[in-house]
């Protein structure tokens, strides 16, 4: 009887912590044909979730959901403009709203309960809602793309075979700061309603209005606002980012989770008084730009994208970067802030150099603009000669500490910053070239990455837990997310073990990798740059059944749709740069793309076994638009990489090889 007791023990740990147990369905959305999700709500369900969405002047943390079958809804407005005191990181005005506050409609007298039937998003948060009296209503939640907006469009039908009476409720909420705790003084945040009073509807009937939430400083009047435009605008924005770097897979769930990830990379630039910003979001960074989130995570995706805003924010991000360049190499601050008016250093020289010069050369080279390159071709240099100097007698970069902050040890020298800095000085190798730099110059920096390539074996090469893979830094003895970066850099030595360790029990989660072995924290971008990773190793098939399953838990699962920051920090709050990282797993490991030139790129596809073909359409990279396609013959692959007017390149390779292709300019 022991015996079964513990046989029955040990399979029910081995359910709950091994990576098979990935077969579990945990969907609660469901996929639709025109690429939105949809959440059909059960009778008195109880649950609630919350979606981060952006525009120029505003972001907007949504909370939505039921309780008991009921409707619960608040937004949490940021207006990263209208800055606080003290104007530091944090210092977006911000202002929760729970729409029980702002009146209850009244259907024939009597005040309605709404029971959602269901959710539905796709750049736009939807519900459709029953009222106990027989009528319908339907929201629509999205910010302005270029306002301090927020708007709510709401219409009621009736569904019933007689006429209804329909009381609006006056909404006029307002919220006025103190004058003493903004940098422009007070702020005045407004609640108002384009419709209100008794309206008598129809069988089958609709009625429209919306409620308009703004945040200006006070005394602005109240501008006018049309909430149709206002959602085709948003519209608009939607439908480009899906329609532009489309991929195309047998995978429905990748292809959506793609599309929704680029949409949440996107919309999360900000107006600034210096500039376009891309900045994380959830509640907390905005108006600002890190040295990883931006210049490591999300720059070097927007040249693909064809975004005007992205490309325009990662340039801005990498001219204020480029204004701390001094003789003494003192380093760069972390993160511009409060506009760029600021500067955060907290954590110290946290590799930042290296994460600027890795995103700011990739970005140059995949632009394909010249005089771009040309621009951002003093930093990329600064950059390095500051991590040079930074090499220690073990031949690794030193750093203060890593991206994290101090939350796990980084020791005085960790695999991150010396990664990256192999991986910048083989992009500047290929930028300067492009940009007439002396051979000399260049020369030197391939030495240096044949250098730091061999220290990263000889320093952070180690066997932990049984698994031939890395120590993170001198005296790490537990396994740790990071051991993948290598693998996004083509340093393929130790991928078996390293691959073995990531997938396996002691780091693996039902959300992705642990930061470290035994600790339940864990950063999706350490998972997103892992799977990344194995892809780039050529360990297709497992790289897929990780990324497949991770996938669909955040598309369709209990928090969607989007990549996350972290848990339990931050309560998965949907930052931004973490989804232009998931978009990489598909363009630098899936298909193997390496930028190599302004009008040139690497390309090593890993075609699943199970698919005969895959694409990617509307291609922005390189100052061109194309597209690549992918497809199986027999034993090989044929790749096409063409536009309408010319074909780049057509040919068939083996499995794992990686080719160029030059886009010369069509005719």
């Amino acid at each position: 009887m022991k015996n079964t007791i513990l046989v029955s023990l040990l399979i029910s740990l081995f359910c709950t912590y091994s990576p098979f147990s990935m077969s579990q369905d945990v969907s609660r959305w469901t996929l639709e044909n025109k690429g939105s999700i949809n959440w059909q709500v059960n009778g008195k369900d109880t649950h609630q979730d919350h979606i981060e969405m952006s525009g120029f002047y505003i972001s907007a943390i949504v909370h939505y959901g039921v309780q008991t079958g009921r409707l619960k809804q608040k937004t949490q407005l940021v207006f990263p403009m209208l800055r606080t005191i003290p104007n530091d990181t944090h210092a977006s005005l911000l202002h929760e709203i729970d729409r029980d506050q702002l009146g209850t409609i009244k259907v024939d007298g009597k005040e309605a309960t709404e029971y959602p039937s269901s959710f539905y998003h796709r750049g736009v948060l939807e519900c459709i809602s029953n009222i106990t009296h027989g009528v319908a209503v339907r929201h629509q939640w999205f910010p302005a793309t270029d306002k301090p907006l927020f708007i709510e469009k709401i219409e009621i039908k009736n569904t019933l075979d007689r006429p209804v009476s329909i009381e609006l409720p006056k909404v006029d909420y307002r919220h006025v700061t103190e004058a003493d705790q903004g940098v422009q003084g007070a702020y005045e945040i407004k609640v108002e309603s384009t419709r209100h009073g008794s309206f008598q509807l129809g069988s089958k009937e609709t009625l429209e209005f919306a409620w308009i939430y703004s945040g200006y400083v006070a005394g602005t009047p109240s501008p006018y606002v049309s909430p149709d435009y206002e959602l085709r605008k948003r519209m608009e924005l939607v439908d480009n980012t899906f329609s532009n770097l489309v991929f195309e897979s047998p995978d429905e769930i990748l292809n959506s989770v793609f599309s929704f990830a680029k949409l949440r990379a996107v919309e999360s630039i900000f107006n600034t008084s210096q500039g376009l910003m891309h900045g994380p979001g959830g509640g907390s960074y905005y108006a600002a730009i890190w040295a990883n989130d931006q210049a490591e995570y999300a720059n070097p995706l927007f040249p693909f994208l064809g975004n005007i805003a992205g490309n325009e924010s990662a340039i801005n991000s990498f001219r204020h970067f480029a204004r701390f360049i001094n003789d003494e190499y003192k380093p760069i601050p972390s993160s511009i802030i409060a506009e760029g008016l600021d500067y955060w250093n907290g954590a110290g020289d946290r590799g930042d150099m290296a994460m600027i010069a890795y995103g700011a050369a990739r970005f140059a080279l995949a632009y394909g603009h010249n005089n771009t390159g040309k621009e951002l071709w003093p930093l990329v240099e600064w950059c390095l000669e500051f991590c040079r100097r930074k090499v220690t007698a073990d031949g690794v970069v030193s750093s203060d500490s890593d991206e994290l902050e101090g939350r796990f040890p980084a020791g005085d020298a960790n695999l991150n910053t010396s990664c990256l800095y192999y991986d910048a000085l083989i992009s500047a190798t290929f930028l300067g070239k492009e940009l007439g730099v002396e051979q000399a110059q260049l020369d030197e920096y391939q030495e240096q990455a044949k250098r730091i390539r061999q220290s990263v074996e000889d320093y952070f090469g180690a066997t932990i837990d049984g698994f031939k893979t890395y120590r993170y830094f001198d005296g790490n003895d537990i396994l740790r997310a990071w051991i993948c970066t290598p693998l996004t850099v083509d340093i393929f030595s130790r991928s078996n073990g390293t691959i073995d360790a990531l997938f396996s029990e002691k780091l693996w989660t039902a959300d992705g990798l642990a930061s470290e072995s035994g600790n339940t924290t864990f950063w999706d971008r350490a998972t997103l740059y892992a799977l990344r990773g194995v892809f780039a190793a050529g360990e297709t098939k497992r790289a897929l059944k990780f990324l497949s399953y991770y996938s669909k838990r955040r598309l369709l699962g209990e928090h969607v749709p989007y990549p996350v920051e972290a848990y339990p920090e931050g309560n998965q709050r949907h930052l931004s740069a973490e989804s232009a990282l998931y978009c990489r797993i598909i363009t630098e490991g899936l298909f193997g793309i390496r930028p190599t030139g302004l009008s040139r790129f690497s390309i090593a596809p890993k075609l699943p076994e199970d698919w005969n073909e895959m694409s990617l359409r509307n291609i922005k990279a390189f100052n061109r638009d194309f597209d690549i396609e992918v497809k199986r013959d027999g034993n090989k692959l044929n790749v096409k990489v063409y536009n309408g007017k010319r074909e780049f390149l057509n040919v068939k390779i083996n499995e794992g090889q990686s080719i160029e292709c030059g886009l010369q300019q069509a005719d």
